[in-house]
């Protein structure tokens, strides 16, 4: 399977498409997040660096993260593949993404975007409920998700809440960043040749089965 980079809005279903993925193949998934606490884990000197910074309450700067991203990508278990989730965000990351992968002899395989009306993505954002017991999420606004008695989990019958940040403000905010930041990294990767668009608005389903397709070409 090829190595994947997921671009998308917030709520347009990065999320769940990595979820769906890395449950039917032997991919391993990457975030900044999860990187950095290996990188602590290991105890090495970059892991003692970044726990530094960590424990100072401080921001782990790029170089860290290019750094700790090298060190994953020699992992044996990424020559099966693997999802970058959250990486890059902007043009910078991305260009010195390309020199990781020159340094290590990795091929970038592909880009997908998952494109949803704005106004969609509203509705996923502010109707999303989620389950307190098992974290099944419902949405208020979706025939298919909706709760069938109001407050529970379609699922457990567990009390559904809402997070703080799910909100038009908090939305606008972070669809903004997205616009600012992330938007530009499309034409990035589509004058590169490998950018393929999927209509995510379609259902999770349907997502999937079209990154499948791309996935296995």
């Amino acid at each position: 399977m090829k190595n994947l980079i997921l671009i998308a809005a917030p709520g347009a279903g990065k999320g769940t498409l990595s979820k769906d993925l890395l449950s039917k193949y032997d991919y391993v998934h990457i975030s900044t997040g999860d990187l950095l606490r290996e990188q602590v884990a290991k105890g090495d000197e970059l892991g003692k660096e970044i726990q530094k910074v960590q424990e100072s309450g401080g921001l782990v700067s790029n170089e860290i993260v290019y750094k700790a991203l090298e060190q994953k990508l020699k992992d044996p278990a990424c020559d099966n593949g693997y999802i970058l989730d959250g990486f890059p965000r902007n043009l910078e990351q991305a260009r010195e993404y390309d020199n990781i992968l020159k340094k290590s002899g990795r091929d970038l395989g592909i880009v997908i975007v998952l494109d949803i009306p704005k106004e969609e993505l509203v509705e996923r954002i502010t109707g999303r409920y989620s389950c307190k017991e098992c974290g099944e999420i419902h949405n208020i606004y979706s025939e298919e998700l909706k709760p069938r008695v109001e407050g529970k989990c379609n699922k457990c019958g567990g009390e559904l809440f809402q997070r703080s940040d799910d909100n038009l403000e908090s939305f606008e905010k972070r669809y903004t960043t997205y616009l600012e930041n992330t938007a530009p990294l499309i034409d990035y990767y589509k004058e590169k040749g490998v950018l393929h668009v999927i209509d995510s608005s379609k259902g999770h389903v349907y997502t999937l089965e079209q990154a499948e397709k791309l996935l296995s070409n």
